[in-house]
């Protein structure tokens, strides 16, 4: 026998073990998701009075997707500053964000004018999220839902929560069926990216037609996205980020994380110094991160940790807020341009 069929004979069976011990794995996997799902019907229907069989069939049409396990569990790829921002902030998405802004300019002032959210926040996130629209999610809601709620125990709890706002969201305001939903492998949906939880709680009807259409009416996905920041403390008119000027005997600081819990002149005491001059009680922290030229500091405020409430990467959070500045000085150029 020649070594290279012995390679390949030996190669099979590898491959047969493997294929084994996955297949018993995915069966059990089947049985304690079959387990699962009856349990999570006869819990939601206790608590909410839905039928559960209507429920179960439902759950019987969702395909699993290895696909969404594979997404989920891949690491992210952590950058620094230096190399996240000008993938993030580029001549591209402050051009697209321009000419949507003053495409839809009415719309976004009359949105910046009943909520206290600038509009090119709101463009910023729209552009950031789904590319105005253009790429809101490939997979069924369900599907990804399902997945991540019965085959992924580290998060099981949050996603069977999700899961089970899909079929509470239902209604005349909300008219889709559960099972004909798009979105993302996580289940987000519409333009500004939304889980079922979110839609319940912060999506609004902003064309007053009676119904909230997260796809295709814009005025509904602007009020959204505003009051989604509203609900999440943002302040019209407040500081976002400001760069910090560090003294040399500045105390070191590592705060647990974004939530701004130290009085402004706090930090000024402690040697991080900033143009601004609000009120010196403002809760702020700091975050330090790798610029091209060293370390940048910067202090930031009630605003930013309301952007990071969309992703909580501080860099995230300050690419979209640098973004939106961008875009906002190209619409003011424009206007004032004869």
């Amino acid at each position: 026998m020649s070594g290279f069929v012995k390679i390949r004979i030996l190669c099979a069976g590898i491959l047969l073990a493997i294929t084994g011990s996955t297949s018993a794995q995915t069966a059990a996997d089947k049985t304690a998701a079959a387990a699962a799902e009856q349990q999570f019907a006869q819990t939601l229907a206790h608590d909410h009075g839905l039928a559960a069989q209507d429920i179960l069939d439902t759950l019987a049409k969702a395909r699993y997707q290895q696909s969404v396990i594979d997404a989920i569990t891949r690491p992210a790829e952590a950058k620094p500053w230096k190399e996240y921002r000008p993938i993030f902030v580029t001549e591209r998405r402050i051009a697209d964000g321009t000419a949507f802004y003053r495409a839809n300019a009415a719309l976004l002032k009359r949105t910046e004018t009943d909520f206290g959210v600038p509009a090119e926040l709101i463009v910023t996130i729209l552009g950031v999220e789904t590319n105005y629209g253009r790429i809101t999610g490939r997979y069924r809601v369900l599907d990804a839902l399902t997945t991540l709620a019965f085959y992924y125990p580290p998060r099981q709890d949050f996603f069977r929560s999700e899961l089970a706002q899909l079929f509470l969201l239902r209604s005349p305001s909300f008219p889709y069926a559960p099972d004909e939903l798009m979105g993302s492998y996580a289940g987000a949906m519409g333009w500004g990216q939304f889980m079922p939880s979110s839609i319940a709680r912060f999506a609004r009807d902003g064309d007053g037609d009676g119904k909230v259409d997260l796809w295709n009416s814009l005025p509904d996905i602007c009020a959204s996205v505003a009051n989604y920041f509203i609900a999440h403390g943002w302040q019209k008119g407040g500081l976002v980020a400001e760069r910090a000027r560090v003294a040399a005997t500045a105390r070191a600081v590592t705060p647990a994380g974004l939530e701004p819990v130290y009085p402004l002149q706090q930090l000024a005491d402690w040697g991080y110094a900033i143009d601004a001059r609000p009120d010196p009680m403002t809760p702020a922290t700091l975050i330090t991160l790798d610029g091209p030229d060293g370390a940048e500091t910067w202090i930031t405020f009630e605003n930013f940790y309301a952007i990071s409430r969309y992703n909580k990467s501080p860099l995230y959070s300050l690419a979209v807020y640098q973004l939106s500045r961008a875009i906002a000085a190209e619409v003011a150029a424009e206007s004032t341009t004869p």
